[in-house]
């Protein structure tokens, strides 16, 4: 960060909030209205907050690395613009024009890491080539996203608006590792669009030509960047259509028939969804799983094994079946660690707290409704049966691959607001559960006292 960014910054912001101003009052209501600006401001301080952590803490980073690469093409419009142009659109082929260029850019024959390089040039050549606000345009396509999906969250549960805007919004790792110019905010930005896209256009059947239009893009974006969190999102996001489905038969007999077959049909979907989507990527073929998942996590695991956030949920030989036996050692890691003990640093401290109130919140949830009435209350409704699956799968993906906790941090933030969400929605369901039951029972009393008087 330099002066630039000092004197620029400001300028920026006072745009950007002036935009949000602009259209706030389109896409909230009288409930909603109150979180959008601090949510905002939060993606504009974790944006922020990143770089200055990458620069005076780490000594660099990714992030630094795309803006350096985006700085090339920046300058390259200076000097050439067909060539920059043509950098912007180009997938990673030769080209005599370009090659100047390209030959100082690692990333440029990488699909995703080139993808961020792109959106981050588009940005410098709206920005006089400044960091920060760089980084802030980023925040602002992952807030777009995030915005989406807490309002898709809401109009399923309107009632739980403050608390789905924590669970959206207001986790730390969520909103510092997803806002920066990195791939991490391009997908949870990405996801909240698919999320959007799927619950309107598939399941309310509502605004289908938008719905799937801005499902597909974010689709479409995962797929060039991480495509893994896409293969997580499929088969619960199948399954909770073959749900909804069944629920929507008159015939509890019928419904009760259909259902296994229902299940069964939203399995075999997303399996075939899954392997077709990675057909023509040997890194995330579903039948080399178990060998990639072997390389990263020695990778990742060697890395840091020296400086105590390097974890080891037991061995794994490149096999399915080997994932298989250390899943719920992956779950337990993606979602409840690292404990606050194991903590070794501040961004590491910050985990182990959400970890603790992840822990917190699950304990309690099945301690006071009882482990089998939640595994029911899980099953019967269709939006938390899919936020469980996919917070469990894609656990079960990152907690395999990460290998340490400074990895691990970053790579499960998707998972975060769907657990979360799913979390508040059955303590709220319990809750009116409990209410009716409540009134039940005085009404019952009131009307034996009526008839003994």
């Amino acid at each position: 960060m330099e002066l630039q960014d000092l004197l620029l910054t400001p300028f920026y912001l006072a745009i950007f909030y002036g935009i949000a101003y602009g259209v706030r009052g389109k896409v909230t209501n009288a409930f909603t209205r109150r979180y959008f600006i601090p949510a905002l401001t939060l993606k504009f301080v974790g944006a922020i907050a990143l770089g200055v952590i990458y620069q005076f803490y780490y000594g660099g980073g990714d992030t630094f690395n795309y803006t350096k690469h985006s700085t090339i093409i920046y300058n390259a419009f200076g000097e050439s613009p067909t060539a920059a142009i043509r950098m912007i659109f180009s997938h990673g082929e030769f080209d005599a024009l370009t090659s100047r260029y390209t030959s100082q850019m690692p990333w440029y024959t990488s699909t995703t890491e080139f993808f961020v390089v792109r959106l981050a040039a588009i940005a410098a050549l709206l920005s006089f080539n400044t960091y920060s606000v760089i980084a802030l345009f980023f925040a602002g396509l992952s807030f777009s996203g995030m915005w989406a999906m807490y309002l898709t969250f809401v109009r399923a549960y309107p009632l739980l608006y403050k608390r789905l805007a924590i669970a959206t919004f207001f986790l730390p790792s969520v909103f510092f590792w997803g806002s920066g110019v990195m791939k991490d905010s391009i997908c949870i930005g990405a996801l909240g669009w698919v999320f959007y896209g799927f619950y309107h256009a598939a399941v309310l059947k509502r605004n289908m030509l938008f719905s799937a239009t801005v499902g597909l893009l974010g689709a479409y974006v995962i797929m060039t960047v991480k495509v893994y969190i896409l293969l997580s999102f499929m088969p619960p996001a199948l399954l909770w259509i073959f749900i909804e489905n069944n629920r929507r038969i008159k015939s509890a007999a019928l419904r009760a028939i259909l259902k296994p077959f229902f299940l069964l049909l939203g399995v075999g979907a997303g399996y075939l969804g899954a392997t077709n989507l990675t057909a023509d990527d040997d890194r995330f073929a579903v039948d080399k799983i178990g060998e990639r998942t072997k390389i990263n996590q020695e990778y990742l695991y060697g890395l840091t094994k020296d400086q105590g956030s390097a974890y080891n949920i037991g061995a794994i030989d490149g096999s399915l079946g080997s994932i298989v036996t250390v899943a719920p050692q992956a779950i337990v890691v993606a979602l409840f660690r690292p404990f606050l003990f194991e903590a070794r640093n501040p961004v590491m401290l910050l985990s182990a707290l959400e970890a603790t109130m992840f822990i917190y919140l699950t304990v309690m949830m099945f301690y006071r409704t009882g482990v089998l009435k939640s595994f029911r209350q899980i099953a019967s409704t269709p939006l938390v049966t899919f936020c469980f699956l996919f917070a469990i799968v894609f656990a079960i993906g990152v907690g395999t691959n990460s290998g340490n906790f400074g990895t691990l941090v970053r790579y499960k933030i998707p998972l975060m607001p769907f657990y979360l969400a799913a979390l508040y929605i059955m303590q709220f369901q319990a809750n009116s559960a409990k209410k009716l039951g409540r009134f039940a029972s005085t009404e019952k009393r009131a009307s034996m006292v009526a008839r003994a008087a």
